[in-house]
């Protein structure tokens, strides 16, 4: 099991998942992500519309890399120390018991 998937398990498992991606969101929405993403996603449709229609896979496939890159630093930083104070805290828990 990687790191990764050890924190993503125990974020489930503690109910902070719901919190971090709430958190997520929220940021997101703040600095105009989301925005900047929905106007990506006109614009490869309108540049699409020549073709024949495009599929909700193909569109996800081209702007999900565009979009991960449009994330601002500030955003991950703050996600990243969230996650591990989330896990130094449950870390503090199992060592008092």
């Amino acid at each position: 099991m990687t790191v990764s998937d050890a924190v993503d398990q125990y974020t489930i498992m503690s109910g902070d998942r719901s919190k971090i991606k709430d958190l997520l969101c929220n940021r997101l929405t703040e600095c105009g992500w989301r925005d900047e993403v929905r106007l990506l996603c006109r614009n490869i449709l309108l540049d699409k519309t020549g073709n024949n229609s495009v599929t909700v896979e193909q569109l996800i496939a081209e702007v999900t890399p565009k979009a991960r890159t449009l994330v601002p630093d500030a955003v991950k930083k703050e996600l990243l120390m969230k996650i591990r104070t989330i896990l130094a805290e449950n870390e503090a828990e199992n060592n008092s018991n």
